[in-house]
């Protein structure tokens, strides 16, 4: 392993950060990430001679044939761009025993071209037939922010073949979403987000008098009500909506309630605190076993929007030591036998603080109706929001905090005004 300095036009690198790469594949047996070696943050990175050569003239090779396809920045519900590669390899050019795949490659922000980050993986490849039809496709993904990049990329085997390529990738905000405050900053290279419950870094809350509480519900389930999994991307819009809420530093006191539709159940509770606890929300959404029946729900009529019904009011109503300043409902859309019942929700009265409804529909043209949970919302003369892309996630809470804010401004008037 030589230690190999990156440098180009102007000279030697004064700073690169190396990360691992997040990869997935189908068709090969993988190995664990491996980071790559270096000397420090401020030194050279630590390259074979001959990978250091290649990503410096970056030059096309095909002595492995491949087909290499970059995927483009896209912003997901994170508020972070991905952006990637797939890589086909026919499994005939894989054959024998052995084989080891190694891929490396830098990504070098155009605004910043002494701070290039190096991502490296290795991939074990089981034996393979010389006669072996079809290809192995792995794909890459990494994180950038806002800004213009150029990725150099290699892949070989233990036979020192080599197969490289280099592109341009841009992201960017259209012009009317550049109010969007994106979690990664312009011009940043991170590996791919593999801890979904990671705990948010603390917030520096507003200690006043106006300071706000919030109860939120969220229905962690999967868009299509007959899966048996939840899936990622569903899992990634909803803790959006959860962290955007989190990271509001006019918020000091939060309650959670994690409930799923499809079991008619609670899953994870946190009552009046300070912060979200993520992690423990995750432990609790990984016990869901949504391939199960349980058939004294399917003996129960109308179950599920008795279920419904009688758990918004209870939550709603509830006796907290502190009533909320709003009720913020998120989830995917509800659908239940014969409507939901509306006796136990129209006994609530008005309510003295308002309800939300962040409604994850991704694809409001096949289904634009509303939902259940909509439907308990507009009765309590809640607002819906439909969430289907990431820029909704920061436009729909831009405007609920807003609404929260005034709401109890004006509720802070009124009793003031009574009191004198």
């Amino acid at each position: 392993m030589a230690m190999v300095p990156r440098t180009n036009q102007k000279g030697l690198v004064r700073k690169a950060e190396i990360l691992a790469c997040t990869c997935l594949a189908t068709g090969l047996s993988l190995s664990a990430q491996v980071l790559m070696p270096a000397s420090g943050p401020g030194g050279p990175v630590r390259l074979f001679t001959s990978d250091a050569a290649i990503l410096e003239a970056r030059e096309v090779r095909k002595d492995i044939p491949c087909s290499v396809t970059p995927v483009k920045p896209v912003l997901g519900f994170d508020l972070k761009f991905h952006a990637g590669y797939d890589v086909s390899v026919p499994l005939k050019e894989l054959a024998g025993s052995d084989n080891q795949l190694t891929m490396v490659f830098r990504v070098t922000p155009d605004q910043k071209p002494d701070e290039a980050t190096y991502f490296s993986q290795r991939w074990n490849v089981p034996a393979i037939d010389a006669d072996a039809g079809g290809s192995a496709v792995l794909s890459g993904i990494f994180d950038v922010g806002e800004g213009k990049y150029h990725v150099d990329w290699l892949m070989r085997d233990r036979s020192e073949r080599i197969c490289s390529n280099n592109w341009d990738a841009d992201a960017a905000l259209p012009p009317r979403d550049k109010q969007i405050a994106l979690d990664i900053a312009p011009s940043a290279v991170q590996p791919a987000e593999t801890e979904l419950f990671k705990q948010e870094p603390a917030v520096h809350r507003e200690s006043r008098e106006d300071a706000l509480n919030v109860k939120v519900m969220v229905n962690f389930a999967p868009q299509d009500s007959l899966s048996a999994t939840l899936q990622p991307i569903d899992t990634n819009a909803l803790l959006s909506i959860l962290r955007s809420i989190a990271r509001e530093p006019r918020i000091v006191k939060f309650s959670i309630v994690a409930f799923n539709m499809q079991e008619q159940r609670v899953i994870y509770r946190q009552e009046e605190s300070a912060q979200i606890d993520f992690p423990a929300l995750g432990e609790a959404i990984h016990s869901l076993n949504l391939g199960t029946v349980d058939l004294k729900r399917l003996s129960q009529k109308h179950g599920d929007a008795e279920f419904l019904a009688g758990f918004i009011a209870e939550e709603i109503k509830k006796e907290d030591k502190e009533q909320p300043d709003a009720v913020i409902i998120a989830g995917p859309k509800v659908t239940v036998d014969g409507g939901l019942p509306q006796e136990s929700l129209k006994q609530m009265g008005d309510l003295k603080f308002p309800v939300f409804y962040m409604n994850y529909n991704l694809n409001p043209q096949v289904n634009p109706w509303r939902d259940a949970i909509g439907v308990a919302v507009k009765t309590l003369k809640g607002a819906e929001f439909t969430i289907s892309r990431p820029r909704d996630v920061f436009f729909a809470w831009t405007e609920i905090i807003g609404r929260i804010v005034k709401s109890k401004i004006g509720r802070t008037s009124t009793a003031s005004a009574s009191a004198r």
